[in-house]
């Protein structure tokens, strides 16, 4: 049976040589090789490859697999209870605590052991900072610097930024989340603020982070012009952190190894530790990040809640906010937060229970700095959130509504014929300039974000067509033999970290020759902190790849005025809402997207469901 079971799932591509080679591995502890045991770790190992931390039993026992496409294989998964009297008899498998291949919660969720490991260690982690008071605050004195940093205005609203410093003071452990706009950089420039006058003696070593090198560098920027606008003393502004590092460089990776110099037995010295685009952290680098961050220190983190996970395994941040559920404060907290800011939240924030506790470490942004109340791309971003496609095409379908475009694409020629027209007018003007710095502002008015890699609409035939049409326009010159791909306007995209040259993952550059060389040499120009350009020669680059497309997941962390949004022309599982939600929020003025109403609708009836038991750890379900 084994043998059987093994050419059909590799057949149909279901699992892949690591799945199999792993499955092998596992049934081998086994005298009889049991077909069973190795069809769990098999499936545990391919669930891990899309994303998930686990593998829950109840939803496939007892039921015949189906594959992507929805191709129904020949294989059907053993009854449940058979299913785990046969795991829990293995030596291969052990309950939470022990150290085997594979562990078996009393949820019937079955884990790679490194990834039970990482989830216990989050929530343990988690657990105790929100369960170790902080002792000592003179709540005067800080009620007096929250009403100077956040003064009030002439609206009768609700200031969450506020709330959120008062938190990021009173906890070890906070998650300052909102949508895109809704000022969740301004907010963290003014608790560091609060917390440096707040503690001003006890000279706080205060780290900044984020997941990859652009949202450093992001963070990095923006922190600088917030920071200048705050009314505080100089001394203050002066004790800001000067750097901000990705999150690997901050725990110093150990080469050749995925482990990092600053771990449990060797913490950072830190008081204050924040990380930025949070959503961005897989399961592994967070448990990772945990253990390194004393328990004592402040860890705050930032991010929108309702973007897309990461691309390796685990939802992290929207486990640990519960993401779907608005769980309001503790009456206790609520307040504290009263008395602290003088908001009256008893009538708009609702009353939690204790059950868990980490509803008071967490605080949403609601107001968008970025899109008004009647903002197309904000009122678009909501019913995106909530799933509500006829919302979604009513308003991409006001014609009075300039911020938003919508095309349904009735053929693959008229999109090529559309898009054709669109690449020459979006990017001829940034092919018009040879001026670097006025080419890298060009590049980042217009940005086509794809779904997928491959495929007619994908990221790589979007770029080769581009390349086409703009080389028919004589707009840029390629190497028609392609041994060459550099040419005079490439623009290119950083897809792994140099540290050593300062260029990091989802960095862009533009291809141009340097002044007075004519077009014989090409120098790859990226903007530098201070606002100017760096260059490098092209074979210095690491990893790169073309950029006229780029894919909605890279896109993470990026801005651009227009932002065009090319669905696939089938449904795919890749397209979820929380896709198109992170695609709208990347357009700073106005998104255009291409596609049908089915597929749109497909996506926004998909939400990212990773498996985990994260969130039940935390949140005490």
């Amino acid at each position: 049976m084994q043998k059987s079971v093994i050419r059909d799932l590799q057949l149909k591509g279901f699992l892949s040589a690591i799945d199999v080679h792993f499955a092998k591995f596992i049934s081998g502890f086994s005298a009889d090789r049991d077909a069973d045991l190795f069809l769990a770790a098999g499936l545990v190992s391919h669930a891990t490859g899309k994303g998930d931390t686990c593998l829950g039993l109840e939803t496939v026992a007892g039921k015949q697999l189906i594959d992507e496409q929805n191709e129904r294989l020949a294989v059907v998964c053993p009854q449940l209870e058979v299913w785990l009297e046969k795991l829990k008899a293995s030596p291969a498998v052990g309950s939470p605590g022990e150290i085997r291949p594979l562990i078996l919660d009393t949820n019937h969720r079955l884990y790679l052991y490194r990834y039970w490991e990482y989830e216990d260690t989050i929530a343990r982690s988690i657990k105790r900072r929100i369960e170790n008071p902080i002792h000592g605050l003179d709540h005067q004195h800080l009620k007096n610097i929250l009403d100077r940093l956040f003064p009030k205005t002439e609206q009768q609203e609700i200031d969450w930024q506020k709330i959120a410093g008062a938190v990021a003071c009173l906890k070890h452990f906070c998650v300052i989340t909102g949508g895109p706009g809704s000022g969740k950089t301004f907010t963290v420039t003014k608790v560091l603020a609060l917390l440096l006058e707040l503690l001003a003696g006890q000279r706080l070593q205060i780290y900044l982070a984020a997941p990859t090198g652009k949202a450093a560098a992001r963070l990095k920027a923006a922190l600088e012009p917030a920071t200048d606008q705050m009314e505080c003393d100089a001394a203050i502004k002066t004790a800001f952190p000067s750097e901000v590092f990705t999150i690997h460089r901050m725990l110093k990776p150990i080469r050749g190894s995925p482990y990092f110099q600053h771990n449990s037995e060797n913490p950072l010295r830190a008081d204050v530790v924040v990380v930025d685009e949070a959503s961005m952290v897989d399961l592994a680098l967070m448990a990772k990040l945990l253990r390194a961050i004393p328990e004592n220190a402040r860890l705050i983190f930032i991010g929108d809640k309702d973007q897309l996970a990461s691309v390796e395994a685990g939802s992290v941040l929207g486990d640990i906010c519960d993401r779907d559920v608005m769980h309001g404060f503790s009456a206790p907290l609520k307040k504290r937060i009263q008395k602290l800011t003088t908001a009256n939240i008893e009538s708009v924030v609702k009353t939690a229970d204790a059950k868990s506790g980490l509803q008071d470490s967490i605080v949403v942004l609601h107001k968008s700095y970025r899109f008004a109340a009647g903002s197309g791309i904000g009122a678009l971003s909501r019913a995106v959130n909530r799933g509500d496609a006829d919302a979604a095409l009513g308003i991409l379908g006001d014609a009075a509504e300039k911020s938003l475009s919508w095309q349904h694409l009735k053929s693959d020629t008229y999109l090529m014929e559309a898009l054709s027209e669109q690449i020459v007018s979006a990017y001829q003007p940034y092919l018009a300039t040879r001026d670097p710095a006025e080419a890298l502002h060009r590049l980042e008015r217009f940005k086509i974000l794809c779904a997928l890699n491959i495929g007619p609409l994908g990221v790589h035939a979007i770029n080769r067509l581009a390349e086409q049409v703009l080389s028919r326009h004589n707009l840029i010159q390629p190497d028609t033999s392609g041994e060459n791909p550099w040419y005079a306007g490439r623009p290119v995209l950083i897809t792994r970290n140099h540290y050593a040259l300062g260029l990091f993952n989802g960095d862009i550059g533009v291809t141009l020759p340097p002044a007075g060389t004519g077009d014989r040499e090409w120098v790859v120009f990226f903007r530098a902190n201070d606002g100017g350009v760096r260059r490098f020669l092209p074979h210095q680059l690491p990893e790169h790849e073309t950029v006229y497309a780029m894919t909605v997941h890279k896109s993470q962390g990026s801005e651009f005025d227009d932002v065009l949004l090319i669905l696939p022309n089938k449904d795919v599982p890749i397209l979820t809402r929380e896709l198109v939600y992170t695609a709208l929020t990347r357009a700073r003025q106005k998104i255009t997207i291409w596609g049908t109403p089915a597929i749109l609708r497909s996506a926004l009836t998909r939400k990212i469901q990773r498996t985990s038991g994260l969130r039940d750890a935390l949140w005490g379900f």
